[in-house]
């Protein structure tokens, strides 16, 4: 008997990863390839996606077993086929990981409308892309999980991220609806918050990356949050916490405090 429900893992805690079925889309470098390594490691049989085939047969190479399935999200045809065949080939999908991600720097003195749909396409159309291809084989088996790479970045307006921020933010919202539908079905759902991670998007920042991880710091982490039935799953925490605190300030004290950061970081 659980005298303290709400301490109780909001999906089911993985003790095993041997056979299960892992899609990761977005694996080709930075913390999908870092994820998609530490699964292969734990025996799970991993499908990795992404449009730069070179990189994901790099990856594969180095991983004997892994699959390479080149993929461009934006192509929901082409989506739905490869969650197709993959189900076909393996009777079933068990874990489908959305890390597929595009970040370019952005302020109002840059808006760039182009660049905006190309955020928008990549980091949040190209999920619902993959969760129309995979949420019927799903809801039928009656199991499954379905994770989302967000970011720290869409909790609250930050500098640089007029572009960015955005479509994180609704991946976090996208996720919380999901949980909630899925989860009484047997399906669970996950969210991903990264600080920030040495990966090809953050070299292009010019500013200081407090607390900077590697791809293989967070892949562990991420790796933890699940076996352990985490919802949401954010680190390094001694940066992603404070990150949590702008959540809940008001609107005045979350302002003032980001200003004085953000500036602090700038030389």
């Amino acid at each position: 008997m659980h005298f303290f429900p709400w301490f109780k893992p909001l999906n089911t805690p993985v003790t095993d990863w041997s056979g299960r079925v892992v899609w990761l889309v977005g694996g080709s470098s930075g913390i999908g390839a870092a994820t998609a390594a530490a699964l292969h490691a734990r025996g799970a049989r991993v499908v990795v996606s992404a449009r730069g085939e070179v990189a994901l047969n790099a990856l594969c190479a180095a991983h004997p077993g892994m699959q390479a399935l080149a993929l461009d999200v934006g192509d929901a045809q082409a989506v739905a086929t490869a969650a197709a065949r993959l189900t076909a080939l393996h009777g079933r999908l068990d874990w489908v990981v959305y890390c597929a991600g595009h970040y370019r720097p952005m302020t109002t003195a840059s808006f760039d409308l182009a660049e905006h749909q190309r955020h928008i396409g990549v980091n949040y159309v190209g999920a619902l892309h993959v969760l129309a291809a995979v949420l019927p084989g799903l809801r039928a088996q009656g199991h499954g999980h379905v994770s989302l790479v967000s970011s720290v970045a869409g909790f609250r307006g930050l500098p640089n991220s007029l572009a960015y921020g955005p479509t994180k933010a609704a991946l976090t919202h996208l996720a919380e609806v999901l949980y909630l539908d899925l989860q009484p079905q047997g399906i669970g759902v996950s969210v991903i918050h990264p600080g920030f991670v040495q990966t090809p998007l953050t070299a292009q920042n010019a500013f200081e990356m407090p607390a900077l991880i590697s791809p293989e710091q967070a892949a562990a982490d991420i790796l933890r949050g699940w076996e352990a039935g985490a919802f949401e799953l954010h680190f390094p925490r001694r940066f992603t916490l404070w990150m949590q605190l702008l959540r809940v300030l008001p609107n005045r004290l979350c302002f003032a405090a980001v200003r004085r950061v953000t500036q602090a970081s700038h030389p």
